[in-house]
């Protein structure tokens, strides 16, 4: 028993190191044990499903909606044009959709894929284009890192680990656990990123809206807006961010990188 312990033990081991893959932009290597084609299938039938439901309105034909496109659709141009500069564009076959959302809540997010929601509860935090464009950077940028399969990959191999010491005593799939975050049924949201995941998404967010013509220095202005909303509450945007104020310095040391990005 203990042989099959260590030579199971050290294979999952050795697939785990071989499965890694590489962040855009940042070069950081990731665990990558799940499909993210299946991640995306199930992901775009959630947000389907979302914007079908009778509890989402979403809006359309307001100066506010038609924003929200515009940004999007220019960070996604941005966004495909560096990666086709890097030779990986085939990686990401993304279909990029983005909707307005009736709701006070303070948020936005970006699935798997590219399937974009932004609540009409920010718009007064984000004030002009600019500030739009940083939250939609920042949530693309999510996507780009795949950092929900990284998520996945992660409860995924403790998942196998417990197999393999006898938590479990079947076989297990991480279909499981894509259909649990992105299924029928499940939460959008239900995925957390851990905090080294929205400090690279800020990394990231910010050199995407350069690379889209959005001055990043502007960025900062939001976040600090963001921040003295904080006596109502931590919004669900900033549920696992660093600290305002070690974030905004960061952000502030991140700009020289993103500048070299930006082109008016």
């Amino acid at each position: 028993m203990k042989k099959v312990f260590k030579y199971t033990s050290i294979l999952l081991i050795g697939a785990t190191l071989a499965s890694c893959s590489t962040v855009p932009i940042t070069g950081r290597k990731q665990l990558s044990l799940v499909s993210d084609s299946q991640i995306q299938e199930q992901a775009a039938s959630s947000y389907k499903q979302f914007l079908n439901s009778s509890n989402t309105k979403v809006i359309t034909g307001t100066s506010q909606a038609t924003l929200v496109k515009k940004v999007g659709n220019k960070l996604a141009i941005a966004v495909n044009q560096y990666l086709t500069q890097q030779g990986i564009a085939d990686q990401f076959n993304f279909s990029w959709e983005f909707n307005l959302v009736q709701s006070d809540e303070i948020n936005a997010w970006c699935m798997p894929g590219g399937k974009v929601a932004i609540y009409t509860g920010i718009l007064p935090v984000t004030q002009n284009e600019t500030g739009l464009a940083t939250v939609m950077g920042h949530e693309i940028a999510h996507a780009i890192a795949r950092h929900s399969m990284e998520q996945m990959s992660r409860q995924y191999a403790t998942q196998a680990l417990g197999n393999v010491i006898g938590v479990a005593t079947s076989g297990t799939s991480y279909a499981g656990i894509v259909n649990s975050a992105y299924g029928i049924g499940g939460q959008l949201t239900s995925l957390k990123y851990s905090r080294g995941n929205e400090s690279e998404a800020d990394h990231m967010g910010l050199v995407i809206m350069a690379m889209a013509g959005y001055n990043p220095s502007e960025a900062v202005k939001f976040w600090e807006r963001m921040a003295s909303g904080g006596s109502k509450g931590t919004p669900e945007f900033l549920s696992t961010h660093p600290s305002d104020a070690r974030r905004i310095s960061d952000i502030q040391k991140m700009l020289p990188e993103a500048l070299k990005y930006y082109k008016k």
